[in-house]
């Protein structure tokens, strides 16, 4: 049953999602396109929206693209690149204005839709591929984003302690590919890849404003000139078991402070009766300025110039993220270690429950003023086979007890440790 507003339907193999109000002044609009994480084709994958973006068959110069944005009332066009548990997504999004608010018959849904069909289906190509000049910019553009996390050492320690991790599984992959595998992207390679990934990508498209399923439906039949033979769903996929001993990592590198990361691996995902707990869990750790890790770590102890948690609800696990001195390594671990314990034993406040609750609430609600956070939280239920609305996770974060904190605390269990540090010797 389907209790959260938006309309269902399909069209080309695209699985369409219309949440019809007059709410909002614009129409947002996002298509996610998502594939199984693999090796061989994640750095293709992530290349792919970048060179899209760069021009089209009717505007195949760069300027003509942004132009043709302009001459939608400045309608707002990007994309994000990014893994949601094995899979690797790509989104588009665009924000345009509702057609009553500029007068005439402009149509401007019609125009966008047009936009973004051809965006995907009819880039800017000679000689049978995509342009040359733009694949070869592109790939500098996607080689300095990578290297860039390199330089962001807090970033570069979250993405080291995953590969360490997961090492075996395709969680290990960043969502924009391996450097190593860009040089080896020519213009007919990278068409190839991106014919195969239109053909066989999930394609969930949504739409939020004064609009219905059967106009969008016959947007998509109109605009988007591909014959996609399947639409396949997502899989979700069993959260693998933390039962293994704990692994520790040091890696050493040029750097002043050390940054200390910590994998937790849990049972409990997205679709799981406790993931509501799960929500708290992490909350009550590290995912607030009133957690145990900032108040303890941090504040406390004066042990972390950060410190905090995340919970990736779709692939089971929760890190750990931290800044410290060097020299404090072993007492840091052993202070998380405590709050850990602590978590599994129960020793949570009133206080932390009813400001966790508070958080969780606020993030629930905010969320209903902006359509694309809306879109994204429906998105979930796709991935997941989980139907949730806002609604029905907040009625049940309301009433959840410490025991309920206290049972989803045992099923997180510690994997990896990755401290990076500087490379004098002891």
């Amino acid at each position: 049953m389907n209790t959260s507003g938006f309309e269902r339907g399909s069209r080309r193999e695209f699985r369409i999602h219309v949440l019809p109000t007059k709410r909002f002044k614009t129409f947002a609009i996002s298509l996610y396109a998502g594939v199984p994480l693999r090796e061989d084709t994640v750095t293709k994958v992530a290349l792919t929206p970048f060179v899209l973006r760069r021009g089209t068959e009717s505007y195949p110069e760069t300027t003509q693209f942004r132009e043709q944005l302009e001459h939608l009332y400045g309608a707002g066009f990007g994309f994000d690149v990014y893994k949601r548990g094995d899979y690797q997504i790509v989104q588009f999004r665009m924000d345009t204005i509702n057609d009553s608010f500029v007068g005439g018959d402009q149509q401007l849904l019609d125009r966008s839709f047009a936009f973004l069909g051809e965006v995907l289906t009819r880039p800017a190509q000679e000689n049978g591929h995509l342009r040359t000049s733009y694949v070869q910019q592109e790939r500098e553009t996607v080689r300095k984003k990578l290297e860039s996390i390199v330089n962001d050492k807090m970033r570069y320690a979250a993405e080291r302690s995953i590969e360490e991790m997961c090492k075996n599984e395709p969680y290990r992959l960043h969502p924009l590919g391996e450097r190593k595998g860009l040089p080896g992207i020519e213009p007919d390679t990278l068409t190839a890849s991106y014919q195969e990934w239109l053909q066989q990508a999930s394609m969930d498209l949504y739409v939020v404003g004064d609009t219905t399923l059967e106009e969008v439906e016959n947007l998509v039949q109109r605009h988007f000139n591909v014959d996609r033979t399947s639409s396949s769903d997502y899989q979700a996929q069993a959260a693998v078991r933390g039962d293994k001993e704990v692994e520790t990592v040091v890696e050493r590198l040029k750097v002043s402070q050390g940054k200390l990361n910590m994998g937790l691996r849990t049972s409990i995902t997205y679709g799981d009766p406790q993931y509501a707990a799960a929500l708290m869990y992490n909350g009550i750790l590290g995912g607030y300025p009133h957690s145990k890790l900032f108040v303890n770590v941090r504040e406390k102890e004066s042990l972390a110039y950060y410190a905090s948690s995340r919970y990736d609800g779709h692939k089971g696990i929760a890190t750990i993220q931290s800044g410290i001195e060097i020299p404090n390594y072993e007492k840091a671990v052993t202070i998380i270690n405590q709050q850990l314990e602590e978590m599994r034993s129960g020793t949570i406040s009133d206080l932390e429950m009813s400001q966790t609750k508070a958080m969780i609430r606020n993030l629930l609600k905010e969320m209903q003023d902006s359509a694309f956070e809306m879109i994204a939280y429906d998105f979930n239920r796709q991935l997941s086979g989980k139907e949730r609305t806002a609604e029905d996770l907040l009625a049940q974060v309301e009433h959840i007890s410490k025991e309920d904190v206290r049972e989803a605390a045992e099923q997180f269990r510690l994997d990896t440790i990755y401290f990076l540090r500087d490379e004098k010797e002891e």
